[in-house]
């Protein structure tokens, strides 16, 4: 359906709950290490091309991005500061952003805005916490504490508002309750850091992690002993899993190994390390997927050799 061309290494990719076809993208100079970011939003035009409709410069690296679900305009940017930028597209860009946040000793490389509870999102940081905030409070609302390195990533459930995973570095998986002081669930994923990590939308039981040992695994927090399957089909670092918002069983991944897979989790195939669909496209670290939640198929890409893509996942990316 399209793609573009970044300035910088593109790290982030997301579709707007609101317009079918934006997206945003979160992208870092010198592949984050060091340098200035920008923060870009593109529109999918209906002849399959791509044209930029905000572009917001940064001093630091941006590692993540998030839309807000109360307002289509305002997006967030996790930035390698430790802050977290907020802007609004409807404002010029001499006004943006609008407003920061500035809690995180470290990189803030992770956000989540709730589906449900439509005021509050979450970040994560190399600080080894994640943090609640309201764009109507000027500080964070909580601060949670528990993992003992980088949190790579936080993903809400969506069937339970109050309920959260993050993703960690050191090789567990929690789950949080807003309601509860401490993880209802450390669960031991992986044997190395753990990178990523998703819950199926038709099952709030289920969730997909990914880890720098190349594997994908399934597990069911009731059964939290044992993975329910492995899919082994990456050969490098597993950097995003997301679960489709229109099937329960399709599951997307990207990968170190420049790759971008789409995986049938009910199909023996699957265990055997064969997904549906094997995407090369990327020719460096494939780091951002998004599935669009308006439009079935829509799929996005976005990887360090400054390219993000946009196609449907029953065929191949096209320039």
């Amino acid at each position: 359906m399209g793609r573009c061309r970044t300035a910088f290494n593109a790290y982030s990719v997301k579709f707007s709950p609101f317009f079918e076809g934006r997206i945003a993208v979160a992208t870092a100079q010198n592949f984050g290490i060091i340098g200035n970011g920008k923060q870009h939003v593109f529109e999918v035009t209906p002849a399959g091309g791509m044209h930029e409709v905000a572009q917001y410069d940064t001093a630091d690296g941006l590692y993540d991005c998030a839309w807000s679900e109360a307002n289509e305009n305002v997006l967030v940017a996790a930035s390698g500061d430790g802050s977290i930028k907020v802007y609004d597209t409807a404002l010029p860009p001499h006004a943006n952003p609008v407003r920061g946040f500035k809690e995180h000793r470290h990189e803030c490389c992770s956000l989540a805005w709730n589906t449900s509870k439509r005021d509050v999102f979450l970040s994560s940081s190399w600080d080894d916490t994640i943090k609640l905030w309201s764009l109507n409070s000027p500080a964070s609302l909580r601060t949670f504490a528990g993992h003992t390195y980088c949190v790579y990533h936080v993903a809400w459930n969506p069937q339970q508002p109050d309920v959260f995973l993050s993703a960690s570095g050191d090789t567990t998986v929690r789950v949080w309750d807003l309601r509860q002081p401490a993880p209802t669930l450390v669960l031991p994923a992986h044997a190395y850091e753990v990178l990523a990590a998703d819950w199926c939308k038709y099952n709030d039981c289920l969730l997909a992690t990914g880890s720098v040992d190349k594997s994908i695994k399934l597990w069911d927090v009731r059964v939290p002993g044992r993975e329910m399957a492995v899919l082994a089909g990456h050969s490098y670092a597993v950097r995003r899993v997301l679960f489709s918002p229109h099937a329960g069983n399709l599951l997307l991944s990207c990968s170190y190994d420049m790759t971008v897979k789409l995986w049938d989790t009910a199909s023996p195939q699957a265990a055997q390390g064969l997904p549906l669909r094997s995407w090369d496209h990327h020719s460096e670290f494939a780091v951002g997927i998004d599935f669009s939640s308006l439009r079935e198929g829509m799929v996005a890409s976005a990887g360090w050799d400054e390219s993000v893509w946009v196609w449907d996942q029953r065929g191949f990316p096209s320039p």
